[in-house]
């Protein structure tokens, strides 16, 4: 393993950019916050990053304290990367790294890559209280544990229990929201959101 790098400053912003600085880790970051993953759905979620460098930030984020790694009981029997208590104390960096970065999303470029739950981060923001929250798009459902302060914040697929709500939408809408341009309660007023549920949660968003 390659010693890590520094950038020798005394100064905790820089000390903080050795450990997650380099290209990828930030987004690795992103993707364990759903929970433990497999190295190949971490592949898989993040296109464009190489075999090589996945599993090398991959050891790097494990030898720095931020993952650790497990394996499942059978019959899953596989290896799972996760994040230790550390890393999930990157979720605040990567929520204020998402606000700063909403006046750049634009519009979705042809070469962009999408996953639906990449839209987890913004809707989290736009979501008050604490609840399970199932999103439904054309391009996959994902669900959001609002409010969670330890475990996963998102997970693919439906939600694993009856959700509190649950909201339907599309990418377009998602994208706005996530711009800044949109509010959720002002896409739910528009009838760009239709929100089904009986938790707290769903009758906040329909009073909205």
């Amino acid at each position: 393993m390659s010693p890590r790098r520094s950038y020798d400053q005394y100064c905790s912003a820089a000390r903080a950019l050795d450990l997650v600085g380099d290209r990828w880790t930030l987004l690795i970051v992103r993707e364990l916050l759903a929970g433990p993953r497999r190295y190949t759905d971490l592949h898989a979620d993040l296109p464009g990053v190489s075999t090589d460098v996945l599993a090398s930030r991959l050891k790097d984020m494990e030898r720095d304290g931020l993952t650790s790694r497990r394996r499942l009981p059978p019959p899953g029997a596989a290896y799972v990367y996760e994040l230790t208590p550390r890393g999930r104390e990157l979720l605040p960096v990567l929520q204020a790294l998402s606000r700063w970065g909403q006046a750049e999303l634009g519009d979705r470029r042809p070469t962009d890559a999408l996953r639906a739950h990449w839209f987890a981060l913004p809707l989290l923001r736009a979501l008050e209280g604490e609840g399970l929250v199932e999103v439904r798009l054309e391009e996959g459902d994902f669900h959001l544990y609002v409010g969670a302060e330890d475990g996963p914040v998102y997970g693919d697929g439906p939600a694993p229990a009856e959700p509190d709500a649950r909201l339907v939408l599309d990418a377009e809408t998602c994208a706005a929201v996530a711009r800044g341009e949109l509010g959720l309660g002002e896409a739910v007023r528009a009838g760009r959101v239709t929100v089904t549920g009986d938790g707290t949660l769903a009758k906040a968003l329909r009073e909205a």
